[in-house]
């Protein structure tokens, strides 16, 4: 169902009862049955004998599509139906575990345990393996470290986006869901 839209103000204009300029519409009752091509006048006396709305629904055709209905319930259950649409929709957010490649056994388990709970809420994962001063002599230990959480993942239903890479100081990378 397509409402015009003016694009002046980006909101939606509704063309119902007296703002409809069209001659004549095919108009649809408010059982749903569609009754034909009829004159806007006629369709408007249509709507005021049961106490209801004419909306137009498509204006771009030829003639346009009527419909009547009650306005506020029409716009209470669109309103509605955007709520359900925007509670079931999921957000991917990004998450950081900033970790050093002296980790002690207990923090890098910890480490893994968050990663895997991050994964499976759905959301992307950043690891990063700081080195601070003489540190970046060691690089090497920094991708050690980050290849050995991808061989303890492996089991799990992750997928490597961005392979451990050295990123100034840091070496990163992004681990997402699979799907």
């Amino acid at each position: 169902m397509t409402i015009a839209t003016d694009n002046r103000f980006n909101k939606e204009q509704v063309f119902m009862n007296e703002r409809i300029r069209s001659k004549e519409v095919r108009l649809i009752d408010d059982k749903g049955e569609n009754k034909g091509v009829v004159a806007t006048s006629e369709a408007l006396r249509m709507a005021y004998d049961v106490d209801m709305d004419l909306l137009l629904i498509n204006p771009n055709q030829d003639p346009p599509v009527a419909k009547i209905l009650d306005y506020g319930k029409y716009k209470y259950d669109l309103e509605k139906k955007a709520k359900e649409a925007k509670k079931k929709q999921h957000t991917v957010e990004l998450k950081e575990i900033k970790i050093r490649y002296k980790i002690d056994t207990h923090d890098y388990q910890v480490r893994i345990k968050s990663i895997q709970k991050f994964i499976a809420q759905g959301n992307k994962v950043k690891v990063v393996v700081m080195l601070r001063g003489r540190e970046m002599q060691h690089s090497n230990l920094a991708f050690d470290l980050a290849n050995k959480f991808l061989s303890d993942l492996e089991n799990d239903p992750v997928l490597v986006e961005k392979k451990p890479q050295l990123e100034g100081r840091n070496v990163t990378m992004y681990l997402a869901p699979q799907a």
